[in-house]
């Protein structure tokens, strides 16, 4: 599937790779093995894909034993893989590197050699125990795939120039238009509901079986559950109870996640691992609120007040609605139809996050529940900074709403307050591009664009 990743990987060939190796880091199934295949096909003169999910001991010994020998590693590699290495033209990619981190090690020196290029992929890699007893590589760069965002499930939806309308009219701040609009949003709504990850995408298309696609989301979900058991050593009970709330905390109006929901006396130090551990992994978002929205955003964030969404929102339906080991069909219905109620803020918030991090956003919301002053009293869905800092007007503010009927006290209360901070307000909303008072209503199929 095209991935707009590729086109990073591609500037990393032309300006870094030689100097570095890089790492594709991302969740289980987002389709970083794919990826890396794709590009060492499109660009390369040949390349060898070294699987340590699959290689046997032979193949790690090479590394143990021939690292100080690169003539007789290389030797071996394209004697075992049946394939021709040529110097500045081929790629070695060592893929699921967290299953051997040694072969993360040997970077350095395979790197210094210069003879060929190389690119890793991991699942969980900054996780400690994946990085225990080894000396993580400076020479690595990092590139990280999150799942599909909306543009690029309308490119495998074959929808090419809608996307592109999407842009322009975006770019123009221009309405779309009923017909175009409609089109949109239906899309939309199959993109929330399939989400983001290539193999439910790709059975979706093929397919067009919500159940069938169900299926494969629920597989990924018990793969997330079986990391968790193996990876989150000393805290995987811990790390379950946050996944496994999740859906309850979004679905309230105040979308914070409740420490005390998770046991009585539950303590934030008892659990920052695990909160750790599951925005290290990116099957989460983490989403930190901001006491002070100024240019120091990040300065002035609350660690332990945070929402948490899923890292993918196909994923979120199939665990939050997943009530007899398979999503019933009339949820499906309700959403495409706009008709979930309750649980459409918790649907929409939640792809807002995942578009927003795609798109290279740190999260943070505002919250303030001030007892004394009710002017000071609000909540902001999201706060983003702009490209290029000023010494004024750097924060957007973000409200999603998922009905048609609502209102946005806390919007305005933000602008009174934070005028001399405030960038572009927006209200991502389920009806047309228009422009108002000052604040910008963005249909929220155009979140990724932000």
């Amino acid at each position: 599937m095209r991935r707009k990743i590729m086109q990073e990987l591609v500037k990393w060939k032309e300006s870094g790779a030689g100097k570095t190796a890089l790492l594709i880091d991302g969740a289980r199934r987002v389709g970083k093995s794919y990826i890396a295949e794709a590009f060492a096909r499109e660009n390369y003169k040949s390349y060898i894909v070294i699987d340590f999910n699959q290689v046997g001991e032979d193949i790690k010994e090479l590394f143990d034993n021939y690292l100080m020998d690169l003539d007789s590693l290389f030797m071996y590699l394209s004697a075992i893989y049946g394939v021709k290495l040529y110097p500045g033209e081929s790629l070695i990619i060592l893929d699921e590197i967290q299953m051997f981190p040694r072969a993360r090690a040997a970077i350095k020196y395979l790197v210094k050699d210069g003879r060929y290029h190389y690119l890793e992929t991991g699942s969980l890699m900054s996780v400690r125990s994946n990085v225990e007893d080894i000396v993580i590589p400076s020479e690595e760069r990092h590139l990280k795939l999150f799942p599909m965002d909306f543009e690029e499930f309308l490119w495998a939806m074959s929808e090419e120039q809608l996307a592109e309308a999407i842009k322009i009219n975006y770019e123009k701040k221009s309405e779309m238009g009923q017909a175009l609009h409609r089109k949109c949003m239906t899309l939309f709504r199959q993109y929330v509901i399939v989400g983001g990850m290539p193999q439910a995408v790709q059975t979706y298309i093929e397919t067009r079986d919500y159940e069938e696609t169900d299926a494969v989301k629920r597989d990924i979900l018990n793969l997330y559950r079986q990391d968790i058991a193996k990876h989150a050593r000393g805290y995987a009970q811990n790390v379950t109870g946050i996944f496994d709330e999740i859906p309850a905390q979004l679905s309230k109006h105040e979308k914070k996640f409740i420490l005390s929901s998770l046991g009585k006396g539950a303590r934030y130090r008892d659990y920052d691992n695990s909160f750790l551990w599951l925005e290290d992994s990116m099957i989460c978002n983490i989403c930190y609120n901001s006491t002070e929205p100024s240019v120091g955003i990040k300065m002035n964030r609350d660690r332990t007040t945070m929402k948490i969404y899923m890292g993918d929102t196909g994923l979120l339906i199939s665990h939050a609605f997943d009530e007899n080991g398979l999503v019933d069909e009339e949820v499906y219905k309700k959403i495409l139809l706009g008709k979930l109620e309750i649980n459409e803020g918790m649907v929409f918030e939640n792809i807002v996050a995942q578009m927003l991090t795609a798109s290279g956003h740190k999260l943070y919301f505002y919250s303030n529940a001030s007892r004394n002053d009710k002017n000071m009293r609000m909540e902001i869905d999201f706060l983003i900074t702009k490209g290029k800092v000023t010494s004024r007007h750097n924060i957007s503010p973000i409200e999603v709403k998922s009905g048609k009927r609502y209102t946005f006290n806390s919007l305005k209360k933000f602008m009174d307050r934070y005028h001399e901070q405030l960038n572009t307000p927006y209200i991502l909303h389920t009806s047309d591009l228009m422009e108002k008072e000052g604040i910008i209503y963005l249909p929220v199929y155009m979140a990724w664009l932000l």
